[in-house]
């Protein structure tokens, strides 16, 4: 699926205050090889059902077997392994014996220190890696864990590793064997370690999706073969929210297009963002906040939410948002199906040129059968003249006002709203009196 950092950025999949973002709330990994991969998975959503599907495969396994893994492989482990592949020390004994093992011990003690202590590392990395390997291996569906389980079971099969494999749990290693193994690991193993804390970082990332997953009580969503785009969602709600609302949501090749009308603070952006980060954690293979989701494979999705203004370049808020509309145009003119999430359009003009320019734009949006539209606006006059088009839904988070206060459902309704309560929010908030004050 087709993103750019901009979507990214208005879904908040990351965010310059990271503690805002998605990817902190998924993120339960043990070392920062592990994070990184994260960060590379949710950068990159895939493009077919069938890798989607064994990503949720994956995901799904490792939910049930996460307890059972050994968590003793930490950023500390990789990085002593990786940091005695960088550090000379002083030849090791060609055969290793009990008085050679001695002398190198004692003339060349620091690198004998090191090596005892990257080897005790590198031991219980292999040995839990081996074991994680024996647990996926058990009722697996998903051939993601097959070709890491089959990649390990590879990297191990060497005789030096299957006699360290059988030695007792409680065994220590003698001076020869260190200096055996650790001679063994700087010339002829190196490659191969490197590839396995690769692998072992993929495993993290899998993990902390699981375990994000379960904690959040995502549910995996169903994905449609229907050439037609489809949102079809039951109790959607937004990840970061403490105490969210949900919403239900039905957007499909009849009604492809949400005209959605509320007052400040009534609930439309974090609405769309909602939309927006379920369905971007739905093509990474990730659950959904949602009770029940029922969607098409998307090839974009592109949002108009957080538009800045440019004072290195001289270019104006609203020259960026019709800069991001064009660039929206130019995307879904290509027959593919997207999603397409714009909050608040053209909120740098003057009321009357953004009701002109917002009309425009959504008569020519609308007629795109490929795509699906979330549009949000305080225009509501505009909503008029746009009801001959069947394919456009007219909805609004319904503002009502008790005893001078704002009361917000967030719920969504038929329609469209006409709430005026700026005024009204300035009053409460004390501002007109304070100006009335002013002398």
């Amino acid at each position: 699926m087709q993103v750019d950092k901009t979507t990214l950025q208005d879904i908040s999949i990351f965010h310059s205050d990271e503690t805002q973002s998605v990817f902190y709330w998924l993120n339960k990994t043990n070392t920062n090889g592990g994070r990184e991969y994260l960060r590379h998975i949710l950068s990159n959503p895939l493009d077919n059902i069938a890798a989607i599907k064994d990503a949720q495969q994956t995901i799904k396994q490792l939910m049930k077997v996460h307890h059972q893994l050994p968590e003793t492989i930490t950023n500390g482990t990789i990085m002593v392994i990786e940091s005695f592949f960088e550090t000379a020390t002083d030849a090791y004994p060609t055969h290793p014996n009990a008085w050679n093992s001695l002398v190198y011990k004692v003339l060349s003690a620091p690198d004998f220190s090191i090596t005892k202590y990257s080897v005790t590392h590198f031991l219980g990395f292999i040995k839990d890696l081996v074991k994680i390997a024996e647990i996926l291996a058990k009722n697996n569906a998903s051939n993601l864990v097959s070709q890491w389980c089959e990649v390990i079971k590879k990297m191990v099969n060497q005789p030096i590793l299957q006699t360290i494999l059988a030695w007792p749990t409680d065994k220590k290693a003698s001076h020869k064997e260190i200096l055996w193994l650790g001679a063994y690991l700087k010339l002829h193993y190196k490659k191969q370690t490197i590839e396995l804390i690769n692998l072992y970082n993929k495993l993290d990332a899998y993990i902390s999706m699981a375990k994000a997953s379960e904690e959040h009580k995502l549910t995996f969503p169903i994905f449609t073969n229907s050439t037609d785009p489809l949102i079809k969602a039951q109790g959607l709600y937004h990840l970061l929210l403490q105490v969210p609302i949900s919403y239900d949501l039905l957007l499909d090749k009849s009604t492809n297009f949400m005209f959605l009308t509320g007052a400040n603070m009534a609930g439309k952006s974090t609405f769309i963002k909602s939309v927006g980060t379920s369905i971007y954690l739905a093509h990474v293979g990730m659950g959904v906040p949602a009770s029940k989701m029922e969607l098409s494979l998307f090839d974009g999705l592109l949002t108009n939410i957080q538009v800045e203004d440019n004072l290195i370049k001289g270019e104006s808020y609203f020259y960026n948002e019709v800069k991001r509309i064009k660039r929206t145009v130019e995307k879904i003119s290509d027959g593919k199906r997207w999603l397409i999430l714009i909050d608040e359009l053209f909120k740098g003009t003057n009321v009357q040129d953004a009701m002109k320019c917002s009309i425009a734009v959504i008569e020519g949006l609308h007629k795109m059968n490929n795509a699906l539209f979330i549009l949000s606006t305080h225009l509501y006059e505009i909503a008029e003249p746009l009801k001959k088009y069947p394919n456009i839904d007219f909805r609004f988070f319904e503002t009502s006002v008790q005893n001078d206060q704002l009361v917000f459902s967030y719920q969504l309704q038929n329609g469209v709203s006409n709430d005026r309560l700026g005024y009204l929010i300035l009053k409460r908030e004390g501002v007109v009196e304070m100006l009335g004050n002013l002398s």
